[in-house]
């Protein structure tokens, strides 16, 4: 059963052109040729990322949080109630209006006070401003490496300035060391994105970032099987190029050097925008879909790495609409509104209208005792039996 399925999946027609087999693919001494199995050694390569990355974040990123004050302000804690924290624990943890006014009579508190409850119990399961710190820290230092890596792979490879050189020679493309080792360290990346994703800081496009790590895995796998690696190449450092402004973005957002913060957004806005709307369209889409078709006939391989290119060019679409909305915001209030991706803390909005209210109650009782004591003291030198209240509040001389 399995090596039924392991033929079938590996038939030729799936992933070379047609006319070519895997026959013309063997390797020599002089040609070597991408093997699937070389894609095995990422998940050793990614879990070694993943222990440098604990190391980096305790030994260098987290100290260096402390030392620029990255800190969270003071967060009110929840009153322990073992009921409610059954129900947040085992059932839901932002309950509907049903379930509060259920679990107030159960706990004999106002529903208000189960509502805040609930709130400071989701804000004391947010992740920290230290812990965003060192994340964006690692992904920082991760994509400066990766992309002046790419870089010096592909400065002086044709298919950098000529993209119809991609396909020159296809699929009988000998496969470089120096483009293995990029290839494994872009996969073991993402790899390690995956195994720590159920610990990273979870954003509200949470699950756009699955879907985005998943054609990511899936076209770098494919297109090192099929000896796509030319353009795989230029995907993954037009993707490396806006995500160096990113992360540095946020951690000065973290440290509160605002006028910093607003001018790198601005720079990875326009970066963002220029690659991934505009070079990574021409370059990789218009290249694949046109281009090859110069050179083979279309089979298996050319639909899926085109679809897997199309799911990354709509994610692409999503993340500008946001970027865009953001720098509307920023041109109309002069100020880089929150990371629309992010999930920001609850603030207690009940807790401050009821505060308000009551310094606007007091202030009222206040002014009203301060003008009740002021006539008073205008009119004490009549006899009060000479006065008079009237129901409407005013008074009449007898």
């Amino acid at each position: 059963m399995a090596r039924s399925l392991n033929e079938w999946l590996w038939q030729h027609e799936f992933w070379l052109p047609p006319g070519i087999t895997w026959e013309d693919m063997q390797e020599s001494e002089d040609v070597h040729y991408p093997q699937p199995r070389d894609l095995l050694l990422s998940i050793p390569f990614a879990l070694i990322l993943v222990v440098i990355r604990c190391a980096f974040e305790r030994a260098i990123a987290l100290p260096l949080s402390s030392k620029l004050g990255v800190r969270d302000k003071q967060r009110p804690k929840a009153q322990p109630n073992p009921m409610l924290e059954t129900f947040y624990s085992t059932r839901s943890k932002n309950p509907e209006e049903g379930e509060l006014i259920s679990l107030a009579k159960q706990c004999d508190l106002p529903v208000r006070k189960v509502e805040r409850w609930f709130r400071r119990r989701r804000n004391a399961d947010r992740p920290s401003l230290p812990k965003k710190f060192c994340e964006a820290c690692w992904r920082f230092t991760f994509y400066i490496i990766s992309f002046f890596t790419g870089l010096a792979v592909l400065y002086d490879k044709p298919w950098l300035w000529d993209h119809r050189e991609c396909w020159t020679g296809y699929p009988q493309q000998p496969l470089q060391p120096s483009l293995f080792w990029y290839y494994l360290l872009e996969l073991s990346f993402y790899w390690s994105l995956v195994f720590t994703l159920p610990f990273d800081v979870k954003r509200k496009d949470f699950k756009e970032q699955i879907v985005h790590h998943a054609a990511t895995i899936f076209l770098i796998s494919f297109s090192y099987c099929a000896n796509y690696i030319r353009i795989g190449t230029l995907v993954m450092v037009i993707h490396d190029a806006s995500d160096c402004f990113l992360e540095p973005t946020k951690i000065f957002n973290y440290m509160k050097w605002k006028k910093t913060c607003d001018t790198l957004f601005m720079i990875f806005s326009a970066v963002f925008l220029i690659s991934r709307l505009v070079i990574f369209p021409y370059t990789v889409l218009y290249n694949t879909y046109y281009y090859s078709m110069e050179i083979f006939q279309p089979f298996f391989g050319y639909y899926f790495v085109n679809a897997l290119l199309i799911i990354l060019q709509l994610l692409h679409v999503f993340w500008s609409c946001l970027i865009i909305h953001m720098v509307y915001k920023f041109i109309l209030q002069g100020t880089m509104e929150k990371d629309m991706r992010s999930d920001t803390e609850e603030s207690d909005k009940d807790e401050e209208r009821e505060k308000i209210r009551e310094k606007e109650k007091n202030g009222i009782t206040y002014f009203s005792n301060v003008t009740s004591n002021n006539y008073i003291q205008r009119n004490s030198s009549e006899p009060l039996n000479n006065r008079t209240h009237l129901t409407n509040g005013h008074v009449k001389e007898r």
